[in-house]
């Protein structure tokens, strides 16, 4: 080797195996973030603190699909599915058994991530685009099945079950609304860190490393089969929880409010928040939960077509996401320190 050879091997940068992304944001803007979410209640209606709730919900169902795509680069449109297999667990083991709200979520979560797992087996010998068909198979089949007479007696059939929603407990003078919104912020940071958490230990750089060569991440010990099939049952678990969370919260399931509409809405969250940054989940089910209702108010005739343009403009700006923008706000604030 030449002495100019030798001295470029020398001086180049060392290359990570897996890149190393940012998953979340700064301990600083995390922990203010946190603290207006803990007061802002105080200053809405119970309204407006539904529809925040609501914002946290499919910000964990998006979350979870983030780790399903931008983890293990495993493409789904059947999140509907373990979305709804959550929330009727929770109903019905509210409704039928009795049980407290609060014990069914967990529950929810396993029976989803045992769903998920065991259709992420055969899903094995899928990628691509023959998995986002096989999971949008699954995601037109769900509400289907919920319909089917012999299960009617616990899901109640086209008509669904109705909740009792829960009254805060200790006698805490707040609304109904405003708990649920405390409780699902709860569970919401537990699950986010959680997830952080997993995509920064030594399993989320095996998902990585499937993601971005299966063939090479093979050939260095990773076990892919299992790996991708539990990346399946964790998003559907998670998934699952957001459904359960989303029951209690609405007091109300019925098969057609999980059709694939709702697939394609996490999709389009995840997209809309980037693929990959976990932090853009709740700015993706921001933007599916209060843009259709702007897109309404410019035109209730024209709504889908209102929402259709507001989204390509977004996805022209920002092709990739709420991410790009928090890039951008990192360099202008990196240049303004200088």
């Amino acid at each position: 080797m030449s002495a100019a050879a030798e001295d470029a091997v020398t001086e180049a940068p060392a290359v990570e195996a897996v890149p190393k992304r940012a998953l979340s944001l700064g301990t600083g803007v995390s922990l203010a973030i946190l603290a207006a979410a803990l007061v802002a209640p105080i200053f809405v209606k119970n309204f407006v603190a539904f529809q925040m709730t609501m914002v946290m919900i499919y910000g964990l169902a998006v979350l979870a699909l983030n780790i399903l795509t931008g983890g293990s680069g495993q493409f789904s449109l059947g999140q509907s599915a373990f979305y709804a297999l959550g929330a009727y667990t929770t109903a019905v083991l509210m409704e039928n058994v009795n049980m407290n709200y609060a014990l069914t979520l967990p529950i929810a979560g396993l029976v989803s991530f045992g769903a998920g797992f065991l259709f992420g087996r055969p899903a094995l010998r899928l990628s691509g685009i023959y998995l986002a068909l096989a999971t949008f198979a699954l995601a037109v089949a769900m509400p289907q099945f919920l319909k089917l007479h012999f299960l009617e007696h616990w899901t109640g059939g086209v008509q669904g079950l109705v909740i009792i929603k829960p009254d805060a407990p200790f006698g805490l003078p707040i609304s109904q609304d405003k708990w649920l919104y405390y409780f699902t912020l709860a569970i919401t940071v537990a699950i986010y860190v959680g997830s952080i958490n997993l995509l920064r230990s030594r399993s989320g750089r095996a998902l990585m490393s499937i993601r971005d060569n299966e063939i090479a991440a093979s050939a260095m010990g990773v076990d892919v089969a299992l790996y991708k099939t539990l990346a399946f049952g964790v998003s559907a678990g998670i998934t699952g929880i957001a459904g359960g969370l989303s029951a209690i919260v609405v007091a109300f399931v019925a098969p057609d409010s999980y059709t694939i509409n709702l697939a394609i809405a996490l999709f389009l969250g995840m997209v809309v928040g980037g693929v990959g940054w976990l932090p853009g989940s709740f700015v993706g089910a921001a933007f599916i939960i209060f843009v259709p209702n702007i897109a309404e108010s410019v035109s209730k005739g024209l709504s889908g077509a209102v929402f259709g343009v507001l989204l390509f403009i977004v996805i022209f700006l920002v092709p990739h996401g709420a991410r790009q923008v928090a890039i951008v706000a990192q360099q202008l604030i990196g240049k303004l320190r200088k």
